[in-house]
């Protein structure tokens, strides 16, 4: 039971450690107690996104009549959605599972835990590795609001196992899960009300991307409160109530569920990691930009390091991870610059790169310009002209630190950023890059062609 790299985990970030890892002789064994797949496939981005799917196409069939076309009003079956989510969530775990299980691995379905800085219990078994690579993901958090336990609550798990819609839920958090299931369930028939802590919706991000969310999700009936304190919860006869304070006063909100969406925290509970002298910080396993922790045989990738959940991110960590563990005297550090997000509401948004609120915070001087899809020839041609394009650039060589997306198609709008940025690009080659006409692409060039007049370099 002796191994070069042991990884505890087989989501993305452990398959990506594993893999890359093995391809440089390593002998690998990946330890996960199932089930196998991930988070990503078995619970985050692929089931959100196709249940997401269904409601979208309900959401246009709705605007028929603006388009010309006999108006129709759609009901959903959320079974149907789920039969249809279950389906391709089994192809993409199979095909995961049959990754997993390759010949080129030792897979063991166990629960690991550290008995000392070199050595792991796996059953009933004891096993040693040169180097270990956390990869274990999330868990829902859980936020000490009075009352709420006793109540009873459901969380984004339960949601995407639903198979009969709630007449009423009250969704806690704004974060990317909690608006993206929200506007889904909204749409499929639910009352929604949301409640969020922070003075907008999408938090982490600038107020101007929030902003158009936040319009479309009430233009379609959602009651949202931003600004709140909560309170408690308590059940009545019928409904679960949750008590908060909005504007300085006290209010309260009856539904049949409570959705808590209010964020989720790295799994290491049962590593028992004091075992192995690796230490945390507020809960995340503390990394530098070599994966590392503070055993520099011991790497941790993706949620658990708190840095930024999101998948390719975590693949990208267990890359440079499974790559360190084998090359020691010639390690490679995780490059954020292009740390990039998508929240697939409908506007849409996605980032890359730095944002205003970021800039402001570490004293880096920028230059920013927007422009508005509601002026914009193809998104107009769409009917689809809620929010705006923005970009940061230094004021002085125009070089591009940050994009950020509200708006039709923002999530893959936001890789022709990526790819400038990438490239170390400024806004001078996004405006002399070639757009064809007419489509949603060319708005970038907008905001671009403001910003080179505005460059104080020669």
């Amino acid at each position: 039971m002796d191994f070069d790299v042991a990884v505890i985990g087989g989501g993305s970030a452990g398959y990506s450690s594993a893999s890359t890892a093995q391809s440089m002789g390593a002998r690998v064994v990946i330890i996960d107690p199932g089930p196998l797949g991930g988070l990503c496939i078995l619970k985050g981005c692929m089931p959100t996104k196709t249940i997401l799917r269904s409601s979208d196409i309900m959401a246009l069939m709705r605007r028929a009549k603006e388009f010309g076309i006999q108006s129709v009003d759609p009901q959903a079956n959320l079974s149907d959605i789920n039969d249809r989510k279950n389906k391709l969530i089994k192809e993409f775990a199979d095909y995961r599972i049959e990754q997993l299980n390759d010949p080129r691995f030792t897979l063991i379905q166990e629960q690991a835990e550290f008995i000392s800085p070199h050595e792991i219990r796996v059953g009933d078994n004891t096993l040693k590795a040169k180097s270990f690579i956390i990869a274990t993901g999330s868990v829902i958090a859980d936020y000490p609001i009075p009352g709420l336990e006793e109540t009873g609550f459901v969380t984004s798990d339960d949601v995407l196992k639903m198979r009969e819609a709630p007449e009423s839920i009250i969704v806690l958090g704004a974060g990317a899960v909690a608006v993206e299931l929200a506007q889904f369930l909204l749409r499929i028939g639910v009352k929604v009300t949301l409640l969020q802590r922070s003075s907008h919706i999408l938090s982490t991000g600038d107020e101007d991307l929030a902003r158009p969310v936040e319009t479309r999700l009430r233009e379609e009936g959602m009651d949202l409160y931003t600004g709140t304190k909560l309170l408690r919860a308590e059940k009545d006869e019928k409904n679960s109530v949750v008590y908060f304070q909005h504007e300085g006063k006290e209010k309260s909100v009856h539904a049949q569920l409570i959705l808590q969406a209010l964020g989720r925290r790295p799994n290491i509970d049962s590593l028992q990691l004091e075992s192995a002298g690796v230490e945390t910080r507020k809960g995340s396993i503390t990394v530098d930009a070599k994966m590392k922790t503070s055993q520099p045989h011991i790497f941790a990738v993706g949620d658990v390091n708190g840095i930024h959940e999101v998948v390719h991110i975590a693949i990208q960590q267990g890359e440079v991870a499974g790559y360190n563990a084998m090359h020691p005297d010639n390690e490679r550090e995780v490059d954020d610059r292009l740390k990039a997000s998508v929240v697939f509401t409908d506007p849409a948004v996605a980032s890359v790169g730095l944002s205003e609120k970021e800039c402001q915070a570490s004293k880096v001087s920028y230059l920013t310009a927007s422009y508005s899809f509601d002026d914009h020839g193809k998104s107009m041609c769409l009917g689809e002209t809620e929010g705006h394009v923005k970009l940061l650039c230094d004021p002085v060589s125009g070089k591009v630190l940050g994009g950020h997306i509200v708006g039709p198609e923002a999530g893959e709008l936001i890789h022709e950023i990526i790819t400038l940025m990438h490239f170390r690009g400024t806004v001078k080659d996004l405006a002399e890059i070639p757009h064809y006409h007419p489509t949603l692409a060319e708005i970038l060039t907008y905001p671009a062609e403001e910003l080179l007049e505005q460059l104080t370099g020669d």
